[in-house]
């Protein structure tokens, strides 16, 4: 290259550098600091009353909703549990196979991060409701399944790799029958899975009460024979 062409080449790196700090700060943000166990603690800590939650009866009513076909306008539908948003907890994304059960090796450091707050020394007087969603699309009885069967392998995932209390822990899955966002039914964020503050579990931290005292043998009895 001839000498008289570098000042052209120095001229041009420093007009793409005005341009690059001409360009809005939205576009330079970095992404959003993934949430850390301590913000999720707090999430998850003041629970005023314990709410009286019946599991069994909540999966009914969403198989005859389902059934009965209510609503088929996804952002129309009444939430299926409202009283679960009334509770401390908090969402987070959790990557699957998709139309499986099946959890993604890079989603298991956020499963981790949700191990470390539930056996967090101020949460472990808690038990916890994993809640699990689905966007809206393809048929709801199948994204009902689903999301109780992915709610179901977070739990296996917290008990047998990160060594969770499986009495610590319940499942439920509400497909696209309670959106996270009912403005856009497909999004991508009704597919987070919602953990919540449930019940006290001090009993389960407990010790053993100590065995009753025999009664004193009464004069002259006699040991039975085997």
């Amino acid at each position: 290259m001839r000498p008289t062409n570098i000042p052209r080449v120095t001229g041009l790196c420093l007009a793409v550098l005005v341009a690059l700090g001409a360009l809005p700060a939205s576009a330079q943000a970095p992404s959003p600091a993934a949430p850390t166990s301590e913000e999720w603690i707090k999430k998850l800590s003041g629970l005023a009353t314990e709410p009286d939650l019946d599991l069994a009866e909540l999966k009914k009513q969403a198989a005859e909703r389902i059934k009965a076909r209510v609503e088929p306008i996804p952002n129309k539908r009444p939430l299926m549990a409202p009283e679960l948003n009334k509770l401390p907890h908090f969402f987070a994304e959790i990557l699957f196979d998709e139309d499986a059960a099946v959890v993604r090796p890079d989603s298991y450091r956020t499963l981790g991060r949700i191990a470390d707050t539930l056996t967090h020394p101020s949460m472990l007087g808690y038990k916890f409701l994993i809640v699990g969603h689905t966007a809206s699309g393809g048929r709801r009885d199948f994204n009902l399944t689903l999301s109780q069967r992915r709610a179901d392998v977070i739990r296996d995932v917290l008990v047998n790799t990160f060594k969770v209390s499986p009495k610590r822990l319940v499942t439920l899955g509400l497909g696209e029958e309670q959106l996270l966002d009912r403005a856009k039914p497909g999004a991508p964020v009704n597919r987070q899975i919602q953990i919540a503050t449930v019940a006290s579990a001090i009993e389960a931290h407990a010790p053993p009460a100590a065995p009753a005292a025999a009664a004193p043998a009464k004069a002259g009895a006699h040991k039975s024979k085997r």
